[in-house]
């Protein structure tokens, strides 16, 4: 059996043995792909593991020896999913396992907005303590989040998780979910998407990305929100109109955003949020802890021999051909 990895450096560029996998037949273990070379690359291979490369119907229909794609990700649009299963072809992904790391990379977002310990510890190293004349200073203002209200929009996985947490810091919680008020843990409560705007301190996106919820975040959603309030999107980037969060930002209708996710990534020169004001943007790597990008490897290569041995639907984590 071929195995192809067409993408796995960002997954594992160095830390994780592949061994487990390769021990499993014929393996090839590309760190990256480009676009003009996916084809020949994925030629006579039973099984392709992708986490960026974008696998395509026209590829599908002229790869018959492929009977299984595994994606190094929660996230499958990278690959055409309809078409897959017209052939037979098993897709995987990987749920879950960044679940923890995400959430964490909320709050990340939020207490580095909240008091700026980075920029203080660099004034700090720069001198400014030592200069001042009261035994202490600040350049921002230091919130506590304490009673402030806290808005998640999805409560899945990440989305409850994040949750948590706020409960933790003494935050009251508000969830926009398809789930009833009865179904809602305790100290969460079920909030309309618009009035969650408009009423929330800080609004954190946890939804998937469909054609209903693409810029979900526009002029007129940011216009309901507080000049106080925050916006943390570690989701999906084109949940997020980025050039009117831009002008939200800049003409200070709202206080910032902690963002790790853009429309385009590598995002393109110019993207209007990098030169928003109160814009704190980090390079998609809430997922990317140590421990989670170890699960996901221990994930994916237990899907590949959970297939292998007969295993399929949920066993497997495949999302096309569910166990009834």
């Amino acid at each position: 059996m071929k195995i192809v990895v067409l993408d796995g450096y960002a997954a594992n560029p160095g830390e994780f043995s592949w061994e487990p996998l390769q021990s499993l037949g014929e393996c090839i273990i590309y760190d990256r792909t480009p676009k003009d070379k996916t084809f020949e690359r994925a030629q006579n291979a039973s099984v392709i593991l992708t986490n960026k490369v974008v696998i395509t119907r026209e590829m599908i229909e002229n790869l018959p020896d492929l009977k299984y794609i595994g994606v190094l990700a929660t996230g499958y649009n990278v690959v055409d999913v309809e078409a897959a299963t017209e052939y037979g072809i098993i897709i995987t992904n990987i749920p879950a396992y960044s679940t923890e790391s995400v959430a964490q990379m909320v709050f990340a977002h939020i207490l580095n907005i909240t008091q700026r310990v980075g920029l203080h510890a660099y004034r700090v190293r720069n001198g400014k303590w030592t200069e001042s004349e009261d035994f202490c200073f600040w350049e921002t203002p230091q919130q506590e989040l304490y009673g402030k209200k806290i808005g998640i929009i999805g409560l899945g996985n990440t989305g409850s998780a994040t949750a948590r947490i706020a409960q933790a810091f003494g935050m009251q919680v508000f969830a926009y979910t398809s789930k009833t008020q009865e179904q809602l843990p305790k100290g969460i409560e079920k909030m309309e998407i618009d009035e969650l705007f408009k009423e929330c301190d800080i609004v954190s996106l946890h939804c998937p990305l469909t054609p209903s919820t693409k810029h979900m975040v526009n002029e007129r959603r940011l216009n309901l929100m507080k000049e106080s309030a925050i916006l943390i999107n570690t989701g999906r980037g084109p949940l997020v109109e980025e050039q009117a969060l831009a002008d939200a930002l800049n003409a200070r209708k709202i206080y910032a955003a902690g963002i790790d996710v853009l429309t385009q990534e590598p995002p393109i020169v110019g993207n209007p949020l990098f030169k928003a004001t109160n814009c704190f943007i980090t390079p998609h790597i809430a997922w990317a802890t140590t421990s989670a990008r170890q699960r996901l490897m221990n994930i994916a290569i237990n899907n590949v021999k959970g297939y292998i041995e007969g295993k399929t639907g949920k066993e497997i984590n495949c999302i096309n051909q569910q166990n009834e």
